[in-house]
């Protein structure tokens, strides 16, 4: 398999120095010790914004530019694929960046903080820049371009691009329909997967390991947050049993995604809760029998409740001690989808940098409810070896894929592919 090319814009070192006339406009939503964030733009990229750390007053009048910040910060950054870098190839493209003072708003940065100043920085990737090597655009402080009489801020950002070439697969149709998995090289779709989707209620785990079948729940066995009225009546509604199996070209199983916990409403609710979410283990084929598993990975699913309905997920790797180390959180929103992604250079929720993974993993998009779906997956070739590699990240996709299904509203069918026969459409 050869990879596409890729290139990452990474900004970081963020960091901002006030002059002494000028007092943040409230601490907003943060901490007072970062009443300040920024604004990053590149035309045709979506917009990123980045909380700036205060420098220490002990550095703030100082204008030595050989010395860095106290304390940094840094921003998602930029992703270029094969077609971006195509258009910027031999047209360097300009880094504006708009710092603010104040708490950063809901809605692109910009509504809850007051404009303290501008300035561009060049990025130009060459004439072939999708044979970019490792380049430094700017590191060091710059100053603010600001209204004329006023004292100017300063700010340190280091800005980079770093090759990052990545497998690129598309699943030929919704993974509930066992599609084909299309590895992608430009204008070129090779097949090489297949996939194979099953729901039976009554396969529980198709031989687990017992440990995992026992203990696959996060807060415990489902069965015992319930009554047993309520637990009867979950049943008949629950979601489970569902799992892909992927195959290779030969035909043998390389990857597969189980549905180990089932996804029920919670009490008096139509909805899977974070309280009690439903689950899945990622496995891959262990010992010389086509039939044993070994978990590699789990994933977690349930409906955000909140202003906007999304889709919650968390993904741990598990270790040999059957252990769980999170490595991604986050949610995709139900109207519009979104992308599920693993990268370590955007760690949030109960996922600490510290146990992350270093630098962009996979992604995947994730279409919204109701929506016809085949998921684009990239994965980054340092964490594929083989093609059983891929696999595990293609079943990892699935699974997300299908977890917008798992958390619909109970209310709601779900088309005839997901449903038990004696579920009839619920």
């Amino acid at each position: 398999m050869d990879p596409c090319p890729f290139v990452r814009l990474i900004i970081e070192s963020l960091a901002l120095k006030l002059p002494f006339a000028t007092k943040p406009a409230g601490s907003g939503v943060h901490p007072t010790a970062t009443p300040c964030f920024c604004v990053l733009k590149i035309k045709g990229f979506p917009t990123q914004t980045a909380l700036l750390p205060l420098c220490s007053s002990s550095n703030s009048s100082s204008h030595d530019d050989s010395s860095g910040p106290d304390t940094a910060t840094s921003a998602p950054g930029f992703h270029l694929d094969a077609a971006a870098l195509r258009r910027v190839s031999g047209k360097p493209v300009s880094l504006r960046v708009s710092v603010y003072t104040g708490g950063m708003g809901r809605t692109c940065g910009v509504s809850g903080g007051k404009l303290l100043g501008k300035l561009q920085v060049s990025v130009d990737l060459g004439k072939n820049a999708e044979s970019c090597r490792s380049t430094v655009f700017q590191n060091g402080w710059l100053t603010l371009r600001c209204q004329p009489g006023k004292p100017a801020a300063r700010i340190h950002l280091a800005c980079r691009a770093e090759p990052d070439p990545r497998f690129v697969f598309q699943f030929g149709g919704e993974p509930e329909c066992s599609p084909v998995v299309f590895q992608i090289q430009g204008s070129i779709r090779q097949p090489v997967f297949s996939c194979k989707f099953s729901a039976d209620r009554n396969s529980r785990s198709r031989s687990l390991p017992s440990d995992y079948n026992n203990a696959s729940s996060s807060n415990g066995a489902w069965t015992k947050t319930f009554s047993t009225r309520e637990r009867e009546k979950a049943s008949r509604r629950e979601r489970k049993g569902w799992m892909i199996m992927i195959h290779d070209l030969s035909g043998s199983p390389v990857a597969a995604a189980s549905m180990i916990t089932p996804f029920v409403p919670s009490p008096g609710s139509d909805r899977v809760s974070r309280s009690n979410p439903g689950a899945w283990l990622i496995l891959r084929p262990h010992g010389f029998s086509v039939s044993t598993w070994k978990p590699w990975g789990r994933l977690e699913a349930w409906r955000e409740r909140g202003a906007v309905d999304g889709l919650g997920y968390k993904f741990e790797l598990m270790t040999e001690s059957n252990g769980r180390v999170a490595i991604a959180e986050g949610t995709v929103g139900v109207k519009k989808g979104g992308r599920f992604e693993i990268d370590g250079r955007t760690v949030r929720g109960s996922v600490s940098r510290s146990a992350s993974v270093k630098g962009f993993v996979m992604g995947s998009t994730v279409e919204g409810e109701g929506k016809v779906s085949k998921p684009v997956l990239q994965v980054g070739v340092q964490h594929v070896t083989c093609t059983a590699d891929a696999a595990l990240f293609v079943a990892l996709s699935a699974a997300v894929d299908l977890s917008m299904d798992a958390c619909r509203l109970f209310s709601s069918k779900l088309r005839k592919e997901l449903c038990h026969d004696d579920q009839d459409g619920l």
